[in-house]
C-alpha cells in the first residue's frame, strides 16, 4: 500500500468565500484567522492510516509546502518515496519505486479533496459544508463535508491549536481513516519558485493528461 490513495494524499486549506453562521464558531474562527494570514507554508508531517476496525495498517512521514492558490509539494520519505507536486496547472504524482509519473489537470485533480482545503482558492471552499465540532484533545475542531456525494471522502476534520493547523483526520467512504499530524508548520516562508515545478525523470513512464 502506498502512503495515500491518489491525490487525496495531500493535506490541504484555503481562505473561504463564505461560512455558515454558527453560535459557537471557535474552530471556524481559527481557520479564518489562519488562512487569512497564510499565503504559504512549509513543514513536516506524520501520517497513519487505520482500517474501519481501528487497526493501524500504515505509518509514514515526509515534508510539505504550499503556495496558494494551487501550488504545493508533498514529499513522502518513509516508508516509500513518493512526490506529489501541484504547479498551478497540473498535479504530478511520481512513484520512485515504480518509475511512474501520473499527471492530471489541477481542477480535475483537486475537487473535494484535502488538497483543495490547503492549496485551493476561495471557490474551492464552496465544495464543502463547514461545521464547528468544539474542543477535544486540546484542539479546536471543525469538520468539512463535501457537497458531492461521489467524493472520495465522507468528511475531513481539522484540529487547530493556538499556533494554527495541527492535525487533519480524513475518513473515506469505506470507513478508512487517515490521520495527519503536523510536527512543524512554518507560515509564510520565502519559497523558491522551482519548488513547485516538476520535470519527469528520464526513463519514467508518464500517464495522464500532459
Amino acid at each position: 500500500m502506498r502512503p495515500f490513495p491518489f491525490l487525496a494524499a495531500l493535506c490541504l486549506l484555503c481562505a473561504f468565500a463564505a461560512r455558515p453562521e454558527l453560535v459557537h464558531a471557535t474552530a471556524l474562527d481559527r481557520l479564518d484567522q489562519f488562512m487569512s494570514g497564510t499565503r504559504s507554508a512549509q513543514g513536516a508531517f506524520e501520517q497513519r492510516i487505520y482500517e474501519r476496525s481501528g487497526k493501524l495498517v500504515q505509518a509514514s512521514s515526509g515534508t510539505l509546502a504550499f503556495l496558494r492558490p494551487g501550488k504545493f509539494r508533498w514529499s513522502y520519505v518513509k516508508p516509500y518515496p513518493q512526490l506529489i507536486v501541484g504547479d498551478g496547472e497540473r498535479v504530478w504524482i511520481y512513484d520512485e519505486d515504480l518509475k511512474q509519473v501520473t499527471v492530471r489537470k489541477l481542477d480535475l485533480a483537486l475537487g473535494a479533496t484535502p488538497a483543495a482545503l490547503l492549496a485551493g482558492d476561495n471557490a474551492a471552499m464552496k465544495a464543502f459544508v463547514l461545521q464547528d465540532e468544539g474542543t477535544r484533545d486540546g484542539l479546536e475542531w471543525l469538520v468539512a463535508t463535501p457537497h458531492d456525494k461521489d467524493s472520495t471522502f465522507e468528511r475531513i476534520r481539522m484540529g487547530f491549536s493556538a499556533d494554527g493547523l495541527a492535525r487533519m483526520d480524513l475518513i473515506d467512504n469505506f470507513g478508512q481513516r487517515t490521520e495527519l499530524v503536523f510536527t512543524t508548520l512554518e507560515r509564510n516562508p520565502r519559497l523558491a519558485p522551482g519548488l513547485f515545478s516538476f520535470v519527469p525523470p528520464a526513463g519514467a513512464d508518464v500517464i495522464g493528461d500532459r
